[in-house]
């Protein structure tokens, strides 16, 4: 079985990429599912069943989602395998521009939005200067120069990853999509498998339910601000 890790900020496209991709692969014969992580609630999965795409779904709640999916992700992958997919696609929960829920040795795919602003790409971390595949949504919306300069930003952020575009609504650009899909590398198991870079630092008293403010609140992993006072003239 193939797992394909997708991440990316939130409404960027993600679950239409997949579900053209899932399209594309079930024509093909193939055996298709998704494990869906999100934080609060979501209605992906009505998505996915519309199309007769097998789903899981996973809400993190008060827990950070890439925390909650990498103690879940190796059963997402033990699910397939009993499931018999060929291809296994996990959905990450998209919150912050530090997630890194990418895998060494699993194929990653970071979705990212043409009307975003051609800076953002720097402004990503780990889920896109470490993904193999960057997938560029919504740019038929902008003109030629401004896709060709976003690219470039990618490839600025990602030297190493194909960049791509693709249209989840028309289906434009799948067929690139999924021949990058065919060289994903098999995974038949994830233990002894390691994260391609450490999830966000933890654990502070705000982690684990404090609400009040102050610095004797304040203990464990704590990062402060350093701030320099302007002098003010007579």
């Amino acid at each position: 079985m193939q797992l394909i890790t997708v991440a990316g900020s939130p409404s960027v496209g993600k679950t239409s990429v997949i579900l053209r991709a899932c399209e594309w692969l079930q024509r093909e014969g193939l055996r298709v599912g998704v494990a869906k992580f999100d934080a609060l609630s979501t209605s992906d999965d009505q998505l996915y069943a519309q199309k007769g795409v097998p789903v899981t779904v996973g809400l993190a709640g008060a827990l950070c989602p890439d925390h909650y999916f990498v103690s879940n992700v190796e059963d997402c992958q033990a699910w397939g395998q009993r499931q018999g997919f060929d291809v296994l696609f996990t959905e990450s929960a998209g919150l912050c521009n530090r997630c890194s829920p990418h895998v060494a040795g699993v194929f990653a795919i970071c979705v990212v939005d043409a009307l975003a602003g051609v800076h953002t790409p720097k402004k990503i971390g780990p889920m896109l200067r470490l993904a193999d595949l960057v997938v560029i949504t919504k740019g038929d919306i902008v003109s030629q120069v401004e896709r060709e300069v976003f690219a470039y930003h990618v490839r600025l952020a990602n030297p190493g990853a194909r960049a791509l575009f693709c249209n989840g609504i028309t289906g434009q650009g799948v067929s690139d999509l999924v021949a990058q899909l065919r060289q994903a590398p098999a995974t038949t198991a994830l233990e002894g498998h390691r994260l391609r870079f450490p999830m966000p630092a933890a654990v502070c008293p705000y982690c684990v339910g404090e609400t009040a403010i102050g610095v004797t609140h304040q203990r464990g992993n704590v990062k402060k601000m350093h701030f320099v006072d302007q002098e003010q003239g007579s």
